[in-house]
């Protein structure tokens, strides 16, 4: 399985952001997706999580109520929709995969895709 994250930029504090995760190969349909975020010098930050199936979804308390995680498994995509933006929400994002159920912790998902910096001026 091979990820791509997309959509990354520069926004004004408020504004809103999609982030795109496609994905290639076998069993997408059965993979966990997780978002999760860096800065430099930091560790890396979960920020939400979707089952295969789209049916549970998880976020980090720094985002619940303001990114929303989707997927659309006929087209091997996972969304993270990002409104109302913070500084503090700059990093570069990264999505991954996991065959299983969906975790906040990096360290179960097998498969990353390559990030996109997401720019949050104030």
């Amino acid at each position: 399985v091979q990820l791509q994250a997309s959509g990354g930029g520069l926004v004004q504090a408020g504004g809103s952001l999609r982030l795109s995760c496609a994905a290639s190969g076998r069993s997408f349909s059965m993979l966990a997706v997780g978002w999760f975020r860096q800065d430099p010098g930091k560790e890396r930050e979960f920020v939400a999580s979707i089952s295969w199936s789209g049916g549970s979804t998880n976020y980090a308390d720094s985002v619940k109520g303001r990114f929303a995680i989707s997927r659309d498994n006929a087209k091997n995509m996972v969304y993270l929709q990002m409104n109302s933006l913070k500084p503090e929400d700059t990093a570069v994002y990264y999505c991954a995969g996991r065959y299983g159920g969906s975790s906040p912790d990096y360290s179960d998902y097998r498969y990353w895709g390559s990030g996109t910096l997401v720019t949050v001026s104030s």
